[in-house]
């Protein structure tokens, strides 16, 4: 008997328990997103360094790219061409101090690697 009221009485309270529910309204100035507007432009024409880790003919700098991808995992990989040659670069560093300490890292299993500053072009 005390089995079956702690049953009923267990089922009737999980079916009269309702989940807390609300909602967010976030209000924000107008200046706020003129900023961040602001800021992505000003990101996307920088110029960051670079680590040239290698180059050669494509089927080269592809390999050598799948490699980079899995030796340095946390940096971003992309193969440029510059006639006659591809090139195989690897991170995006807003400061010298920052690509010459991955720099040396980077040296280690790459030693032919060279850092470079390529020149913003705007359109």
């Amino acid at each position: 008997m005390k089995r079956l009221f702690i049953s009923m009485f267990a089922a009737g309270l999980i079916n009269f328990t309702y989940a807390q529910e609300g909602k967010i309204n976030i209000e924000q100035d107008a200046s706020i997103s003129k900023l961040l507007e602001v800021y992505k432009t000003s990101n996307s024409n920088m110029a960051f360094y670079t680590i040239q880790v290698g180059f050669g003919s494509y089927s080269k700098a592809e390999e050598l790219n799948e490699q980079v991808k899995i030796d340095f995992k946390d940096l971003p990989s992309k193969i440029i061409f510059d006639s006659p040659t591809y090139r195989v670069q690897i991170g995006k560093f807003r400061t010298k101090l920052e690509v010459e300490r991955k720099f040396n890292e980077v040296r280690m299993k790459y030693p032919e690697s060279i850092i470079l500053k390529p020149e913003k072009t705007t359109l």
